[in-house]
């Protein structure tokens, strides 16, 4: 990591929450991806919006 300070708070606008969060949109946007594929209805259908 580039900013792997031991000083960084674990909240707020830091590199450690940043981080954390990419990866977790990046798993959401994967998992919903996989799952329009699987079921062949988009993410709005699926959820009664669509």
């Amino acid at each position: 990591m580039f900013f792997n300070n031991t000083m960084d708070s674990k909240f707020g606008f830091s590199s450690f929450a940043e981080t954390w969060n990419g990866r977790l949109a990046m798993m959401g946007f994967i998992i919903g991806l996989g799952t329009e594929l699987l079921t062949g209805q988009g993410i709005l259908s699926q959820i009664g919006m669509g």
